[in-house]
């Protein structure tokens, strides 16, 4: 079955930016108004975070916005009701990013059909282990073409990342650190090491790096080393700063790619 993840990467593969943000952040009808402006202003791709009380690989800005997302009245069911009918306008890949807690208290079974219905194409879990989805989830997910997405660290051994690599499709999330989202330094010394390692395991998959990813720079860096970068807490300050989200989201995104909005 084809995925806009899989034709993505196929299709372009290099320098490629996928942009988190939360669902119903900054304002609870903010979600479709927010995919449509980064499809707009040039964004590869998009995460959608399903807000939840303890997003623990989160560092404070993404804890804020959620927090605030769930003030606002952000719920699962509210989420996948914004998003019913977003292909018929947005074409770029969708992924929703969150936690297992909320995915499993909706209903698995469920979360995977709404996802189909909807045109969502991946998921990223991070406190979902690999063999807990291999023996529960895996054969569902693929049957209803929903990619799902795994993390490695630079404390990731070699044989785990072998063994992620081999049961993901889409492509492989490279934590930049051991730390939480919005760290900075994802381009120093030890990061170097890391990369230069992954690349020469010569992984099937592509790869992004996130965390600590968040203006022009670090991203040109990230994709010396990888497929393309993702940028979420850099972004999300600029949604809470935002007067203007349309206007706002182009310059944010012309500036990560250095270029000059029209």
């Amino acid at each position: 079955m084809p995925n806009r993840i899989n034709e993505l990467f196929a299709r372009k593969g290099r320098e490629l930016l996928n942009v988190y943000f939360t669902a119903g952040f900054p304002g609870l009808h903010d979600t479709v108004p927010v995919l449509r402006a980064l499809e707009a202003a040039g964004a590869d791709l998009v995460e959608i975070g399903m807000p939840y009380s303890d997003p623990v690989a989160d560092g404070p800005t993404i804890q804020q916005s959620n927090d605030q997302a769930l003030r606002n009245g952000m719920t699962l069911k509210l989420l996948f009701e914004q998003l019913a009918g977003i292909r018929q306008t947005v074409k770029l890949p969708i992924l929703l990013m969150g936690y297992l807690n909320p995915v499993v208290q909706y209903g698995v079974k469920n979360f995977v059909a709404k996802c189909r219905e909807i045109g969502i194409d991946g998921v990223i879990l991070p406190d979902l282990p690999v063999q807990e989805y291999l023996d529960e989830y895996h054969a569902l997910f693929e049957s209803n073409g929903l990619l799902n997405i795994f993390l490695i660290t630079p404390q990731t051994g070699d044989a785990r990342i072998r063994q992620i690599d081999a049961v993901s499709s889409g492509f492989v999330y490279m934590v930049s650190s051991a730390s939480v989202t919005g760290s900075s330094a994802a381009t120093g010394s030890s990061q170097e090491e890391y990369y230069k390692r992954i690349a020469g395991m010569h992984l099937q998959n592509p790869t992004l790096i996130g965390f600590g990813i968040s203006d022009h720079a670090s991203f040109t860096k990230a994709c010396r080393h990888a497929n393309g970068a993702i940028i979420g807490s850099a972004f999300i300050k600029a949604l809470g700063q935002s007067t203007n989200l349309e206007a706002d989201i182009a310059t944010f995104i012309h500036g990560i790619r250095g270029t000059v909005t029209a």
